[in-house]
């Protein structure tokens, strides 16, 4: 995700997500819920997977920590210390994350006393870099892991999709939506390798009796080159700005083509096959569930605010990838046009723009 507190930054542009993660808090709740409570003497442990650098994890963990301390309550304990993890790959913005955090209320205090102070946190907090692709944490040690709007991101681009000799070289596009069926199949591969990957190192850092919320973008189509929502927002206006850039001369055609979003919204059935594959856990819930638009404007009708929504969005998300690729100068350019084309598309976008999420509750078997 793209860093600091800039117009283009995820922090300010995680609107959306955050009202997607409100909608689903019924949900999280209920994995909360099934959760088994070790004795308050132990610190319960929650960590956050894929929390980027905006406010919403701060929330969440928030939301979950209230929430656990008041089943300690209902059984008449006290509640124990909590101790929260917020992990994301070496490069994300921990520094803006860290500021946002709000200062710790136990001074000597009781958690009780820490935990009714509402402009404080009630836990204490540490920062962990590494991809979640791979074992983050020691065995037997977290009671909860969360992770929304993640999953989906792979840990690699597929490497036959930017094979030129290879019958899934992705050629004139830059993610898999519209792709042919070989790309598809290596998009598909790629993340089922990668989710297994994640649920055998978890399924090794939980404790016995705990509990995995996990969200990612989903589709309910069975043909995985239609993305759904991911489709809309990298298969139209942003593969039309790489193309507006080759036709320019800015970028040449393999340039362009050597550029793909490692980027997957699943089937339930290719979420479920890869749990059952794994067997560490019981599927506890796991459904589609229809998130909105990831663009957050005050005027709809204000056809250039859309626009600029679209490709703050984009580049939020995308932006430190593709200044990666062609560097900065080109990427205010690419998304420039982005923010072009969204303009005189408005209407169509906030109306076709739709996510769909993946939902799934997971106890260790």
């Amino acid at each position: 995700m793209k860093g600091g507190k800039g117009e283009s930054s995820y922090a300010n542009n995680s609107q959306a997500q955050a009202m997607h993660a409100r909608s689903m808090l019924h949900l999280l709740k209920e994995t909360l819920d099934n959760v088994q409570l070790s004795s308050p003497q132990v610190p319960f442990v929650v960590v956050d997977l894929g929390c980027s650098s905006g406010s919403n994890t701060i929330y969440i963990i928030d939301v979950i920590i209230k929430h656990m301390a008041k089943r300690y309550e209902a059984l008449g304990c006290d509640p124990p210390e909590f101790s929260a993890f917020f992990s994301d790959l070496p490069s994300n913005d921990f520094n803006t994350l860290f500021q946002l955090l709000p200062p710790m209320a136990n001074h000597g205090g009781s958690m009780e006393e820490t935990l009714a102070a509402d402009s404080h946190r009630s836990y204490f907090a540490a920062g962990v870099p590494g991809s979640f692709y791979r074992r983050l944490f020691p065995s037997r040690s977290i009671d909860l892991f969360h992770s929304a709007f993640s999953l989906h991101w792979l840990s690699q681009v597929p490497e036959s999709v930017l094979d030129k000799r290879s019958a899934a070289y992705n050629k004139g596009r830059v993610c898999i939506h519209g792709a042919n069926d070989s790309t598809a199949i290596a998009y598909k591969k790629q993340f089922q390798t990668d989710l297994a990957s994640f649920l055998r190192s978890r399924a090794m850092e939980l404790k016995k009796g705990g509990s995995m919320f996990l969200v990612c973008l989903g589709r309910t189509s069975v043909d995985p080159t239609d993305q759904s929502g991911p489709g809309h927002l990298f298969g139209t206006h942003f593969q039309d700005a790489w193309d507006d850039l080759v036709q320019e001369g800015l970028i040449t055609s393999e340039k362009r083509d050597s550029f793909n979003i490692p980027v997957y919204a699943s089937s339930l059935q290719d979420f479920k096959e890869v749990v059952e594959d794994v067997g560490s856990f019981t599927i506890n819930k796991l459904e589609i569930f229809k998130g909105g638009s990831p663009l957050v404007v005050n005027q709809p009708d204000d056809a250039a605010e859309v626009g600029r929504a679209l490709a703050n969005s984009c580049r939020s998300v995308a932006g430190v990838l593709v200044d990666a690729h062609i560097g900065d100068h080109l990427g205010n350019e690419l998304f420039a046009r982005v923010e072009q084309r969204g303009t005189g598309q408005s209407e169509e976008l906030l109306e076709q723009l739709q996510f769909l999420h993946i939902v799934a509750s997971l106890s260790l078997a």
